[in-house]
């Protein structure tokens, strides 16, 4: 029997979400079907709601409805609820609904697999305190880093998201312009790359050793890295490659199979050969 999958947001025609999961599905013989719905803003809960019970197995969620999905789940992973957002929903036998969150899963095998990058006993900074950086703390502090630091143009955000999960890990809120110390790593959490912005992160926090990763992709390179490689960054990655494996968390999950070919989707997506 066929599986319905499909990714909902709004706008979400971009999305390469359809793409990836058609290839996983052609490498694990899976038979699933995988599409693109776009769901009013202001009717979301109630259309959501309706698309699954029409007959989807589950969905992926993505911009702006994170955060609103954890309310319809009757059911939430301990990553969804630390990061009070869901991007994976499947429709349980019964009708109910179980929500996950796979991006932060997906950002650290990016990084420790992938990349080959080390998080353990690493100073992380990460810029921006809005879904993204919610979505990724739990899994980030699961790999012992030494610190987090979360830095926002809006301080008290900051400070809101890093008490909130301050049980999780050694995790605090720094404003910008009182970061000291180099970071290991550098993570771009913000929006701010499709203006072209850069967040005013001081120079003093990277060095020759740093790593910077902007969460968001592009064929170009962001803003952010961009700057990064100015600064002398030792390594510079964009976010296709977490993109690619929450994607496969997310497969796994529904599926119950682990694509083992993320490494070879990416490269296709990357020189676009899918």
């Amino acid at each position: 029997m066929t599986h319905r999958y499909c990714v909902v947001g709004n706008p979400v025609t971009h999305s390469k979400s359809p793409l990836i999961h058609r290839l996983f599905a052609e490498h694990t013989g899976a038979d699933v079907d995988y599409g693109r719905v776009e769901l009013p803003i202001e009717d979301f809960n109630h259309q959501l709601t309706k698309l699954l019970a029409s007959g989807y197995n589950g969905c992926n969620v993505t911009v702006p409805f994170k955060a609103d999905t954890v309310s319809l789940c009757a059911e939430l992973s301990d990553r969804a609820r630390l990061a009070r957002a869901v991007n994976t929903v499947t429709r349980l036998p019964d009708g109910r609904l179980h929500g996950d969150n796979t991006d932060g899963a997906g950002l650290v095998t990016d990084l420790t697999v992938n990349l080959g990058h080390t998080l353990r006993g690493q100073r992380i900074l990460i810029a921006g305190a809005g879904g993204a950086t919610r979505g990724i703390l739990p899994p980030l502090l699961g790999a012992a880093p030494a610190e987090i630091v979360i830095s926002n143009r809006t301080h008290l955000r900051a400070q809101e998201l890093a008490s909130a999960l301050a049980k999780e890990g050694q995790l605090s809120a720094v404003r910008y312009e009182q970061l000291q110390g180099r970071f290991d790593l550098i993570i771009n959490a913000t929006s701010a790359s499709i203006g072209g912005e850069v967040p005013p992160i001081p120079s003093a926090s990277i060095d020759s050793e740093t790593i910077c990763y902007d969460l968001m992709y592009s064929d170009e390179p962001t803003a952010f890295l961009c700057w990064g490689e100015a600064q002398g960054a030792q390594a510079l990655h964009d976010g296709l490659g977490m993109l690619v494996e929450q994607a496969a968390e997310a497969f796994f999950g529904w599926e119950g199979i682990r694509p083992d070919n993320t490494a070879d989707v990416i490269r296709r997506l990357r020189v676009g050969e899918a």
